[in-house]
Formats: C-alpha cells, structure tokens, sequence
C-alpha cells in the first residue's frame, strides 16, 4: 500500500498547527500513552532520556497552568496538558556542566515528536513557552533540579488555524559559515 501525501511524515509537519480551541471531548489515556510512546522514541543526548511529562487533567491545576503561562487561559481549556520537564539530574549522570543544556533539548525534541504524533492521531497541540517556570514547579511539585520548559495542551480541535507564513530557506540557511545574507 503506497502512503498517501495525507499520511507522510511531510504531510503531517505541514498540517500541524498550533491549537488554540479545543472541543470538550475526553482524550483517553490510551491515545496520551500513544503521544509519550512517541517521545519515548525521539533521540536523546547519550541515551540518557533526560525528559520527563507530567500529565495534567485536574481543571484546578490546568487553571493554575494556564495563569502561571500569563493568561492563556486556552492552557486549561484543553482537556490534558502535558508538561515537558528536562530532567538535569538525568542528565548530570554523564554532562557536567552541559547537562541543563543536554535535558532541555531532549525535552524539546521529545515533544516535538509528541506534536507530531498528536496530529497523524487526529488531536491537537499548541507549544507553550511562555510561562512563569517556578510558579509552574510549584504547582505540580516539581523538584528543585527539574525544570518545566514547556507545556502542551492536547485535544480535539475546535478550530482550524490557517497557515503562517515561513521564513525562505535562504533567510535561515548559511552554507559553511555565518553569512549576514542569510539573517
């Protein structure tokens, strides 16, 4: 059977968008379990897997999420919200001093495998940064040498968000060296 355009992974990253409506249809754990099996999968520095998500359903604690994340008050609307965590201690093990840097990238690049696997499942995601990260620890009992680096809220899409528009290649791409054409 031959993948259709719908069902590549190109398809799917160009589908993608960032969510800001959700409907109020329960999100199974099952299909959570999916979206974190795929950030089992994504690569990691040393193997090391320095990312951890919190999976966050309580309406209390999305409403504590979503002003910790100053005001998007759509954090609580959805019906679960992860919680990408970069787990320094993890990644100490092996990184010194780099290992902050190590854990927030593994939790970054497991996410973004969660965005992705979220929309081929039919669900949606936003990308949260923007958020106030000790008010966050506190919420959900973060430990000290655990940091929150970004949230994405999950459901059922209640709008369908048009496209923006991209920056050329030539605008971000430099051959060789850092090139001042490129920015």
């Amino acid at each position: 059977m031959v993948a259709s355009d719908h069902d590549t992974l190109s398809g799917i990253m160009q589908r993608r968008r960032s969510v800001r409506r959700y409907l109020r249809e329960i999100i199974s754990k099952e299909l959570v379990d999916e979206l974190l099996k795929a950030a089992q999968l994504a690569p990691s520095a040393g193997n090391l897997q320095a990312r951890d998500f919190i999976v966050v359903r309580d309406p209390n604690k999305k409403h504590e999420l979503a002003l910790a994340a100053y005001g998007q008050f759509f954090v609580a609307m959805a019906p679960v919200v992860l919680v990408g965590c970069a787990n320094i201690v993890r990644s100490r093990i092996a990184y010194g001093q780099r290992a902050e840097l190590y854990a927030v990238q593994d939790a970054t690049i497991a996410a973004s495998y969660i965005q992705l696997a979220a929309e081929a499942l039919g669900v949606a995601t936003c990308w949260i940064g923007a958020f106030d990260e000790k008010r966050v620890s506190s919420s959900l009992e973060i430990p000290v040498d655990i940091r929150p680096v970004l949230m994405l809220p999950i459901g059922y899409a209640g709008e369908v968000p048009e496209p923006r528009p991209r920056m050329a290649l030539s605008r971000f791409t430099h051959q060789e060296f850092w090139s001042s054409e490129g920015a």
